[in-house]
Protein backbone atom coordinates (compact mmCIF):
# COMPACT_ATOMS: atom_id res chain seq x y z
CA UNK A 1 0.00 0.00 0.00
CA UNK A 2 1.15 3.56 -0.71
CA UNK A 3 -0.78 5.23 2.12
CA UNK A 4 1.78 7.29 4.06
CA UNK A 5 1.64 9.70 7.02
CA UNK A 6 0.28 13.05 5.94
CA UNK A 7 -2.24 11.75 3.42
CA UNK A 8 -5.54 13.46 4.11
CA UNK A 9 -9.16 13.76 3.19
CA UNK A 10 -11.60 16.48 4.08
CA UNK A 11 -15.27 17.27 3.72
CA UNK A 12 -17.05 20.58 4.03
CA UNK A 13 -20.51 19.85 5.37
CA UNK A 14 -22.68 22.68 4.09
CA UNK A 15 -25.70 23.92 6.03
CA UNK A 16 -27.94 22.98 7.29
CA UNK A 17 -27.44 20.44 10.01
CA UNK A 18 -30.51 18.51 11.02
CA UNK A 19 -31.86 18.83 14.51
CA UNK A 20 -29.70 16.06 15.84
CA UNK A 21 -31.33 15.77 19.25
CA UNK A 22 -29.17 14.34 21.99
CA UNK A 23 -25.41 14.58 22.12
CA UNK A 24 -25.25 10.84 21.59
CA UNK A 25 -27.11 11.19 18.30
CA UNK A 26 -24.65 13.80 17.08
CA UNK A 27 -21.71 11.66 18.19
CA UNK A 28 -22.94 8.75 16.12
CA UNK A 29 -23.54 10.96 13.08
CA UNK A 30 -20.11 12.60 13.35
CA UNK A 31 -18.37 9.23 13.74
CA UNK A 32 -20.11 8.04 10.57
CA UNK A 33 -18.77 11.09 8.69
CA UNK A 34 -15.24 10.40 9.93
CA UNK A 35 -15.40 6.73 8.98
CA UNK A 36 -16.70 7.70 5.56
CA UNK A 37 -13.68 9.92 4.98
CA UNK A 38 -11.30 7.25 6.24
CA UNK A 39 -12.96 4.80 3.89
CA UNK A 40 -12.07 7.11 1.00
CA UNK A 41 -8.40 6.76 1.89
CA UNK A 42 -8.39 3.07 2.77
CA UNK A 43 -10.96 1.13 0.75
CA UNK A 44 -11.90 -2.14 2.39
CA UNK A 45 -10.41 -1.27 5.82
CA UNK A 46 -12.14 -2.19 9.07
CA UNK A 47 -12.28 0.01 12.14
CA UNK A 48 -10.14 -1.40 14.96
CA UNK A 49 -10.45 1.42 17.52
CA UNK A 50 -11.87 4.89 17.66
CA UNK A 51 -11.30 7.51 20.31
CA UNK A 52 -13.30 10.62 19.46
CA UNK A 53 -14.26 13.40 21.84
CA UNK A 54 -16.67 16.26 21.31
CA UNK A 55 -15.71 19.67 22.63
CA UNK A 56 -18.68 21.66 21.34
CA UNK A 57 -22.10 20.66 20.08
CA UNK A 58 -23.00 22.38 16.80
CA UNK A 59 -26.11 24.45 16.35
CA UNK A 60 -28.78 24.20 13.69
CA UNK A 61 -27.46 25.68 10.44
CA UNK A 62 -23.76 25.43 11.29
CA UNK A 63 -21.25 24.51 8.60
CA UNK A 64 -18.77 21.84 9.71
CA UNK A 65 -15.45 20.98 8.11
CA UNK A 66 -14.17 17.44 8.76
CA UNK A 67 -10.51 16.52 8.27
CA UNK A 68 -8.80 13.15 8.67
CA UNK A 69 -5.04 12.84 8.28
CA UNK A 70 -2.82 9.76 8.40
CA UNK A 71 -0.82 9.97 11.65
CA UNK A 72 1.03 6.63 11.81
CA UNK A 73 1.24 3.44 9.80
CA UNK A 74 2.33 0.01 11.03
CA UNK A 75 2.88 -2.30 8.02
CA UNK A 76 3.60 -5.31 10.22
CA UNK A 77 0.29 -5.00 12.06
CA UNK A 78 -1.47 -3.77 8.91
CA UNK A 79 -2.92 -0.78 10.77
CA UNK A 80 -3.16 2.90 10.00
CA UNK A 81 -3.93 5.55 12.62
CA UNK A 82 -5.74 8.73 11.62
CA UNK A 83 -5.87 12.11 13.32
CA UNK A 84 -9.48 13.32 13.09
CA UNK A 85 -10.81 16.84 13.58
CA UNK A 86 -13.91 18.89 12.82
CA UNK A 87 -14.57 22.58 13.27
CA UNK A 88 -17.42 24.98 12.61
CA UNK A 89 -17.55 28.24 10.69
CA UNK A 90 -16.70 30.23 13.84
CA UNK A 91 -13.46 28.34 14.36
CA UNK A 92 -14.75 26.25 17.26
CA UNK A 93 -13.44 22.69 17.41
CA UNK A 94 -16.36 20.32 17.75
CA UNK A 95 -14.54 17.01 17.34
CA UNK A 96 -11.03 15.72 17.92
CA UNK A 97 -9.54 12.26 18.26
CA UNK A 98 -8.08 9.26 16.50
CA UNK A 99 -9.30 6.28 14.53
CA UNK A 100 -7.22 3.17 13.89
CA UNK A 101 -8.08 1.02 10.90
CA UNK A 102 -6.96 -2.53 10.09
CA UNK A 103 -6.06 -2.42 6.42
CA UNK A 104 -6.42 -5.24 3.91
CA UNK A 105 -3.52 -6.43 1.83
CA UNK A 106 -2.57 -4.55 -1.32
CA UNK A 107 -4.22 -7.26 -3.41
CA UNK A 108 -7.43 -6.95 -1.40
CA UNK A 109 -7.39 -3.17 -1.77
CA UNK A 110 -7.04 -3.56 -5.53
CA UNK A 111 -9.99 -5.96 -5.61
CA UNK A 112 -12.14 -3.56 -3.56
CA UNK A 113 -11.22 -0.65 -5.82
CA UNK A 114 -12.01 -2.71 -8.90
CA UNK A 115 -15.43 -3.66 -7.54
CA UNK A 116 -16.43 -0.30 -6.10
CA UNK A 117 -14.64 2.18 -8.33
CA UNK A 118 -13.23 5.46 -6.94
CA UNK A 119 -14.35 6.13 -3.39
CA UNK A 120 -15.70 9.57 -2.66
CA UNK A 121 -17.80 10.23 0.43
CA UNK A 122 -21.03 12.08 -0.22
CA UNK A 123 -23.06 12.78 2.86
CA UNK A 124 -26.31 14.72 2.72
CA UNK A 125 -27.51 16.18 5.99
CA UNK A 126 -30.66 18.23 5.89
CA UNK A 127 -32.57 20.24 8.42
CA UNK A 128 -35.10 22.99 8.90
CA UNK A 129 -34.24 26.62 9.52
CA UNK A 130 -37.38 28.28 8.18
CA UNK A 131 -39.44 27.62 11.30
CA UNK A 132 -37.00 29.41 13.59
CA UNK A 133 -36.52 32.19 11.05
CA UNK A 134 -40.28 32.88 11.08
CA UNK A 135 -40.30 33.02 14.87
CA UNK A 136 -37.22 35.24 14.88
CA UNK A 137 -38.99 37.70 12.57
CA UNK A 138 -41.80 37.97 15.13
CA UNK A 139 -39.46 38.51 18.08
CA UNK A 140 -40.47 41.62 19.98
CA UNK A 141 -43.79 41.88 18.16
CA UNK A 142 -46.80 42.07 20.50
CA UNK A 143 -49.20 39.12 20.15
CA UNK A 144 -52.01 39.78 17.70
CA UNK A 145 -55.58 39.80 18.88
CA UNK A 146 -57.02 36.86 16.93
CA UNK A 147 -60.63 35.83 16.47
CA UNK A 148 -60.63 32.03 16.68
CA UNK A 149 -63.87 31.04 14.97
CA UNK A 150 -65.79 28.01 16.29
CA UNK A 151 -63.05 26.26 18.33
CA UNK A 152 -65.30 23.42 19.45
CA UNK A 153 -62.97 20.45 19.15
CA UNK A 154 -59.61 19.46 20.56
CA UNK A 155 -57.63 20.24 17.41
CA UNK A 156 -59.05 23.74 16.90
CA UNK A 157 -58.74 24.76 20.54
CA UNK A 158 -55.24 23.34 20.85
CA UNK A 159 -54.10 25.28 17.78
CA UNK A 160 -55.14 28.54 19.44
CA UNK A 161 -53.53 27.57 22.74
CA UNK A 162 -50.25 26.62 21.09
CA UNK A 163 -50.04 29.87 19.10
CA UNK A 164 -50.86 31.84 22.24
CA UNK A 165 -48.22 29.95 24.18
CA UNK A 166 -45.65 30.96 21.58
CA UNK A 167 -46.55 34.62 22.17
CA UNK A 168 -47.94 35.09 18.67
CA UNK A 169 -51.65 35.63 19.31
CA UNK A 170 -54.12 36.60 22.01
CA UNK A 171 -57.21 34.50 21.27
CA UNK A 172 -60.79 35.72 21.25
CA UNK A 173 -62.86 32.53 21.22
CA UNK A 174 -65.91 32.93 19.00
CA UNK A 175 -68.65 30.29 19.10
CA UNK A 176 -71.12 28.47 21.31
CA UNK A 177 -69.81 29.24 24.79
CA UNK A 178 -70.99 25.96 26.32
CA UNK A 179 -69.43 23.94 23.50
CA UNK A 180 -66.13 25.80 23.79
CA UNK A 181 -66.02 25.13 27.50
CA UNK A 182 -66.78 21.43 26.99
CA UNK A 183 -63.93 21.18 24.48
CA UNK A 184 -61.59 22.95 26.92
CA UNK A 185 -62.59 20.64 29.78
CA UNK A 186 -62.10 17.55 27.61
CA UNK A 187 -58.62 18.77 26.62
CA UNK A 188 -57.80 19.94 30.16
CA UNK A 189 -57.16 23.48 28.92
CA UNK A 190 -57.72 26.57 31.03
CA UNK A 191 -59.43 29.20 28.85
CA UNK A 192 -60.50 31.51 31.65
CA UNK A 193 -58.05 34.25 30.65
CA UNK A 194 -59.49 34.60 27.14
CA UNK A 195 -62.77 36.31 26.19
CA UNK A 196 -65.56 34.30 24.62
CA UNK A 197 -67.95 35.81 22.09
CA UNK A 198 -71.04 33.61 22.24
CA UNK A 199 -72.50 32.57 18.86
CA UNK A 200 -75.08 29.82 18.56
CA UNK A 201 -74.11 28.47 15.13
CA UNK A 202 -70.98 28.23 13.02
CA UNK A 203 -72.47 30.71 10.51
CA UNK A 204 -73.12 33.18 13.31
CA UNK A 205 -69.60 32.63 14.65
CA UNK A 206 -68.04 33.32 11.25
CA UNK A 207 -70.04 36.54 10.93
CA UNK A 208 -69.08 37.54 14.48
CA UNK A 209 -65.39 36.92 13.73
CA UNK A 210 -65.58 39.13 10.64
CA UNK A 211 -67.34 41.80 12.68
CA UNK A 212 -64.55 41.75 15.29
CA UNK A 213 -62.06 42.43 12.49
CA UNK A 214 -64.12 45.27 11.02
CA UNK A 215 -64.42 46.86 14.46
CA UNK A 216 -60.67 46.65 14.96
CA UNK A 217 -60.97 44.28 17.93
CA UNK A 218 -59.19 41.44 16.08
CA UNK A 219 -56.28 41.72 13.70
CA UNK A 220 -56.26 38.10 12.43
CA UNK A 221 -58.82 35.36 11.84
CA UNK A 222 -58.14 31.73 12.73
CA UNK A 223 -60.37 28.93 11.49
CA UNK A 224 -61.64 26.55 14.13
CA UNK A 225 -63.66 23.37 13.60
CA UNK A 226 -66.18 24.81 11.14
CA UNK A 227 -66.05 24.11 7.41
CA UNK A 228 -63.76 26.38 5.43
CA UNK A 229 -66.62 27.39 3.10
CA UNK A 230 -68.69 28.59 6.06
CA UNK A 231 -65.91 30.83 7.26
CA UNK A 232 -65.09 32.16 3.81
CA UNK A 233 -68.73 33.04 3.13
CA UNK A 234 -68.56 35.51 6.00
CA UNK A 235 -65.18 36.82 4.86
CA UNK A 236 -66.35 37.35 1.27
CA UNK A 237 -69.84 38.63 2.03
CA UNK A 238 -70.65 41.82 0.15
CA UNK A 239 -72.42 43.02 3.27
CA UNK A 240 -70.16 42.92 6.30
CA UNK A 241 -67.34 40.93 4.73
CA UNK A 242 -63.62 41.60 4.66
CA UNK A 243 -62.95 41.87 0.93
CA UNK A 244 -59.81 43.73 -0.03
CA UNK A 245 -59.16 42.05 -3.37
CA UNK A 246 -61.55 40.65 -6.02
CA UNK A 247 -60.41 37.17 -4.99
CA UNK A 248 -58.69 35.63 -2.03
CA UNK A 249 -56.02 32.96 -2.34
CA UNK A 250 -53.91 30.74 -0.14
CA UNK A 251 -50.12 30.80 0.07
CA UNK A 252 -47.95 28.06 1.56
CA UNK A 253 -44.39 28.81 2.62
CA UNK A 254 -42.25 25.65 2.63
CA UNK A 255 -38.94 24.88 4.27
CA UNK A 256 -37.84 21.98 2.05
CA UNK A 257 -34.69 20.27 3.39
CA UNK A 258 -33.32 19.69 -0.12
CA UNK A 259 -33.97 23.23 -1.38
CA UNK A 260 -31.63 26.07 -0.39
CA UNK A 261 -34.25 28.72 0.40
CA UNK A 262 -37.93 29.22 1.27
CA UNK A 263 -40.33 28.00 -1.40
CA UNK A 264 -43.80 29.52 -1.77
CA UNK A 265 -46.73 27.69 -3.37
CA UNK A 266 -50.10 29.05 -4.50
CA UNK A 267 -52.93 28.22 -4.74
CA UNK A 268 -53.44 24.76 -3.26
CA UNK A 269 -56.45 25.50 -1.04
CA UNK A 270 -58.97 28.06 -2.35
CA UNK A 271 -59.03 28.45 -6.14
CA UNK A 272 -60.25 25.20 -7.69
CA UNK A 273 -59.86 26.01 -11.39
CA UNK A 274 -58.64 29.62 -11.56
CA UNK A 275 -59.10 31.71 -14.67
CA UNK A 276 -56.26 33.73 -16.15
CA UNK A 277 -57.54 36.80 -14.30
CA UNK A 278 -57.62 34.88 -11.02
CA UNK A 279 -54.12 33.52 -11.62
CA UNK A 280 -52.86 37.07 -12.00
CA UNK A 281 -54.33 37.89 -8.58
CA UNK A 282 -52.84 34.70 -7.13
CA UNK A 283 -49.43 35.79 -8.43
CA UNK A 284 -49.79 39.25 -6.88
CA UNK A 285 -50.78 37.82 -3.51
CA UNK A 286 -47.87 35.37 -3.47
CA UNK A 287 -45.45 38.14 -4.45
CA UNK A 288 -46.74 40.24 -1.54
CA UNK A 289 -46.07 37.36 0.88
CA UNK A 290 -42.56 36.97 -0.55
CA UNK A 291 -41.92 40.69 -0.09
CA UNK A 292 -43.12 40.49 3.51
CA UNK A 293 -40.59 37.70 4.08
CA UNK A 294 -37.80 39.90 2.78
CA UNK A 295 -37.52 38.49 -0.76
CA UNK A 296 -37.26 41.79 -2.62
CA UNK A 297 -37.66 40.47 -6.17
CA UNK A 298 -38.93 36.90 -6.07
CA UNK A 299 -38.60 34.53 -9.00
CA UNK A 300 -42.02 33.17 -9.94
CA UNK A 301 -42.34 29.90 -11.86
CA UNK A 302 -45.71 29.38 -13.57
CA UNK A 303 -46.04 25.60 -13.56
CA UNK A 304 -47.47 23.26 -16.14
CA UNK A 305 -46.67 19.76 -17.35
CA UNK A 306 -44.19 21.00 -19.96
CA UNK A 307 -42.06 24.04 -20.69
CA UNK A 308 -43.39 24.70 -24.20
CA UNK A 309 -46.57 26.59 -25.07
CA UNK A 310 -49.01 23.98 -26.36
CA UNK A 311 -52.61 24.88 -27.29
CA UNK A 312 -53.67 21.41 -26.17
CA UNK A 313 -52.60 22.25 -22.59
CA UNK A 314 -54.45 25.43 -21.51
CA UNK A 315 -52.19 26.02 -18.49
CA UNK A 316 -49.23 26.61 -20.83
CA UNK A 317 -51.16 29.39 -22.57
CA UNK A 318 -52.10 30.96 -19.22
CA UNK A 319 -48.45 30.79 -18.15
CA UNK A 320 -47.29 32.59 -21.28
CA UNK A 321 -50.00 35.23 -20.85
CA UNK A 322 -49.02 35.83 -17.21
CA UNK A 323 -45.41 36.37 -18.24
CA UNK A 324 -46.47 38.87 -20.89
CA UNK A 325 -48.63 40.63 -18.29
CA UNK A 326 -45.50 40.98 -16.16
CA UNK A 327 -43.63 42.37 -19.16
CA UNK A 328 -46.37 44.98 -19.57
CA UNK A 329 -46.33 45.98 -15.89
CA UNK A 330 -49.64 44.32 -15.00
CA UNK A 331 -47.87 42.11 -12.47
CA UNK A 332 -45.00 43.83 -10.69
CA UNK A 333 -42.40 43.25 -7.99
CA UNK A 334 -41.13 39.92 -9.32
CA UNK A 335 -39.58 38.06 -12.25
CA UNK A 336 -41.99 35.63 -13.93
CA UNK A 337 -41.30 32.75 -16.28
CA UNK A 338 -43.45 29.97 -17.65
CA UNK A 339 -44.62 27.58 -18.60
CA UNK A 340 -42.10 25.60 -16.59
CA UNK A 341 -42.36 21.98 -15.56
CA UNK A 342 -41.65 21.29 -11.91
CA UNK A 343 -38.15 19.95 -12.57
CA UNK A 344 -37.22 23.01 -14.64
CA UNK A 345 -38.49 25.33 -11.94
CA UNK A 346 -36.42 23.95 -9.08
CA UNK A 347 -33.44 22.18 -10.72
CA UNK A 348 -30.76 24.10 -12.59
CA UNK A 349 -29.38 20.80 -13.87
CA UNK A 350 -32.73 19.92 -15.41
CA UNK A 351 -33.12 23.39 -16.91
CA UNK A 352 -29.63 23.22 -18.39
CA UNK A 353 -30.24 19.75 -19.83
CA UNK A 354 -33.35 21.03 -21.60
CA UNK A 355 -31.59 24.19 -22.80
CA UNK A 356 -33.84 26.58 -20.87
CA UNK A 357 -32.28 30.02 -20.48
CA UNK A 358 -34.17 31.81 -17.72
CA UNK A 359 -33.62 33.91 -14.62
CA UNK A 360 -36.26 31.79 -12.86
CA UNK A 361 -35.60 28.21 -13.97
CA UNK A 362 -33.82 26.18 -11.33
CA UNK A 363 -34.02 28.98 -8.77
CA UNK A 364 -37.72 29.66 -8.18
CA UNK A 365 -38.95 31.38 -5.03
CA UNK A 366 -42.65 30.97 -5.88
CA UNK A 367 -44.49 28.15 -7.62
CA UNK A 368 -47.86 29.01 -9.18
CA UNK A 369 -49.81 25.83 -9.90
CA UNK A 370 -52.40 25.48 -12.69
CA UNK A 371 -55.24 24.36 -10.40
CA UNK A 372 -56.11 23.23 -6.90
CA UNK A 373 -55.65 19.53 -7.66
CA UNK A 374 -52.06 20.02 -8.82
CA UNK A 375 -51.34 22.30 -5.88
CA UNK A 376 -52.83 19.95 -3.30
CA UNK A 377 -50.87 16.97 -4.65
CA UNK A 378 -47.64 18.98 -4.72
CA UNK A 379 -48.24 20.27 -1.18
CA UNK A 380 -48.73 16.76 0.17
CA UNK A 381 -45.74 15.41 -1.74
CA UNK A 382 -43.50 18.08 -0.24
CA UNK A 383 -44.73 17.54 3.30
CA UNK A 384 -45.00 13.75 3.36
CA UNK A 385 -42.24 12.64 0.97
CA UNK A 386 -39.75 15.52 1.12
CA UNK A 387 -40.28 16.12 4.87
CA UNK A 388 -40.87 19.82 4.28
CA UNK A 389 -42.16 22.02 7.08
CA UNK A 390 -44.84 24.48 6.11
CA UNK A 391 -46.80 27.54 7.12
CA UNK A 392 -49.86 28.81 5.31
CA UNK A 393 -52.35 31.68 5.28
CA UNK A 394 -55.18 33.02 3.18
CA UNK A 395 -54.47 36.48 1.73
CA UNK A 396 -56.60 38.97 -0.14
CA UNK A 397 -58.89 39.80 2.76
CA UNK A 398 -58.31 42.82 4.97
CA UNK A 399 -56.49 40.58 7.47
CA UNK A 400 -54.56 37.29 7.19
CA UNK A 401 -56.61 34.15 7.80
CA UNK A 402 -55.05 31.09 9.45
CA UNK A 403 -56.48 27.74 8.42
CA UNK A 404 -55.51 25.13 11.00
CA UNK A 405 -56.15 21.59 9.78
CA UNK A 406 -56.68 18.61 12.06
CA UNK A 407 -53.64 16.99 10.41
CA UNK A 408 -51.37 19.98 11.04
CA UNK A 409 -48.42 19.51 13.38
CA UNK A 410 -47.76 21.83 16.32
CA UNK A 411 -44.92 23.45 14.38
CA UNK A 412 -47.16 24.06 11.36
CA UNK A 413 -49.79 25.77 13.49
CA UNK A 414 -47.26 27.97 15.23
CA UNK A 415 -45.43 28.74 11.97
CA UNK A 416 -48.73 29.72 10.32
CA UNK A 417 -49.52 32.06 13.19
CA UNK A 418 -46.04 33.56 12.85
CA UNK A 419 -46.56 34.05 9.10
CA UNK A 420 -49.91 35.74 9.77
CA UNK A 421 -48.21 38.03 12.30
CA UNK A 422 -45.56 39.00 9.73
CA UNK A 423 -48.19 39.75 7.10
CA UNK A 424 -50.39 41.69 9.50
CA UNK A 425 -47.48 44.00 10.29
CA UNK A 426 -46.11 44.27 6.76
CA UNK A 427 -46.12 47.59 4.95
CA UNK A 428 -44.72 47.83 1.39
CA UNK A 429 -42.72 50.91 2.32
CA UNK A 430 -40.59 48.72 4.58
CA UNK A 431 -38.76 47.31 1.54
Amino acid sequence: MSLEPGAAASLLRSPSLSELGSGGTFAGWAAAVVLGLVGALVPGAECETQNLSFAERPNLGDTLTFNVTVATRDPAAQTVSFDCRAGDQRGRQVLVGTVTMRTPSDAEVAQVAHRAGPSRPEIAVHGHRGYQELLDRCAGTPPLSTAVVWPLDHSALTAAVEAAGAGLITPILVGAAAGIQRAADAADIDISKWPIVDAATDDAAASAGARLVREGTAGVLMKGSLHTNTMLRAVLSHEGGLRESPWISHVFVFDVPTYPKPLLLSDAVVAIAPTLEQKAVICRHAIKVAHALGIARPKVAILSAIEDVDPAIPSTIDAAALCKMADRGQITGAVLDGPLAMDNAISMASAATKGIVSAVAGDADILIVPNLEAGNILYKNLTYLAEAEVAGVIVGASVPIILASRADSVRTRIASAALASILAGYRPSEL
